[in-house]
């Protein structure tokens, strides 16, 4: 990033992904790049944060383009830090997926940012991505700037995934605050002794994140669905019609993973309500569950 880099500065009323809601909220950000905007259907987007160490294993860049290209065609934003290592494997994956991808930058956007990571991070607005910080223009990489900028990524996403981590490493200080905030934390579970997955196993070990075995299960972890040929205009045409209620709340739910307290605190509905609307757009084929406690709104309308 050079001093002639084009920036915005924008509020809470313009910030992206669910970071406006988030506890670790900051009072602004300066912006190079697009932020990404919901999908052509009007689908809201989910960030998915993907975090690790900087000095990954061998099989690292593999892991990584996995993990995102089981995301390839869904409503997900890859945020990550763009530290060396997992943060910019997961970056370069979501731009060969063809997925929008935020940087956040524990500097500002006027200080360069060496070697391949500036290449890197020209890549990323070039695909339509973004760089974001707190920090004005000028300020330093300093190291006490890590662990706001590591808020930031949190707060800006659904879920977070640890790929590879220390045992003491910095991606542990990202799944601190998420579950700070109740979300939902993901961990690649390795080997005994392969010290880059010694943070993910303690993390699974003491039953604080959820395990991701295979990569086509991320999607169900962190509440996106696979797409689905039901969608609110295709209903009619096979006899089913939904309710102006059940409608508004697919219509707000889209995209996400909720609980029924969830749902009560975003719609105002009452859990009565609720279930008979739930039995409707599961009949519809536009929700699902498989315990009663988790509800997928698929993402289709």
């Amino acid at each position: 990033m050079d001093k002639d880099r084009k920036y915005t500065v924008i509020d809470a009323s313009q910030f992206p992904l669910s970071l406006a809601q988030s506890k670790f909220c900051p009072k602004q950000l300066y912006v190079a790049g697009n932020l990404p905007e919901a999908t052509k259907d009007g689908t809201p987007l989910v960030g998915i944060a993907m975090v690790g160490t900087r000095r990954p294993s061998y099989s690292a860049r593999e892991l990584c383009r996995r993990l995102v290209f089981s995301l390839k065609g869904t409503n997900a934003v890859i945020v990550s830090g763009l530290a060396q290592g997992i943060d910019s494997l997961c970056h370069e994956a979501a731009i060969d997926a063809g997925l929008p991808t935020i940087a956040v930058l524990a500097q500002g956007l006027a200080q360069k940012v060496e070697g391949s990571r500036g290449e890197l991070l020209e890549s990323i607005i070039d695909a339509g991505g973004a760089a974001i910080t707190e920090y004005e223009p000028d300020v330093r990489a300093y190291r006490g700037n890590f662990i706001a900028r590591n808020k930031i990524i949190s707060g800006l996403c659904q879920a977070t995934v640890v790929v590879q981590s220390k045992s003491n490493g910095g991606a542990l200080i990202t799944a601190k605050f998420c579950l700070a905030e109740k979300k939902p934390l993901l961990a690649i579970p390795g080997d005994f002794d392969n010290e880059v997955a010694a943070g993910p196993n303690m993390l699974l070990d003491s039953g604080k994140a959820k395990p991701i075995f295979i990569p086509e299960s991320l999607r169900k972890l962190v509440g996106i669905q696979e797409p689905s040929a039901a969608s609110l205009q295709g209903l009619p045409a096979i006899g089913c019609n939904l309710s102006e209620p059940a409608k508004e709340l697919f219509v707000q739910m889209r995209g996400f993973r909720k609980t029924i307290d969830d749902m009560e605190l975003d719609s105002g509905l009452k859990t009565p309500e609720l279930l008979a609307i739930l039995t409707e757009l599961e009949i519809a084929g536009l929700v699902s569950t498989q315990d009663n406690f988790q509800f997928y709104f698929d993402g289709a309308f």
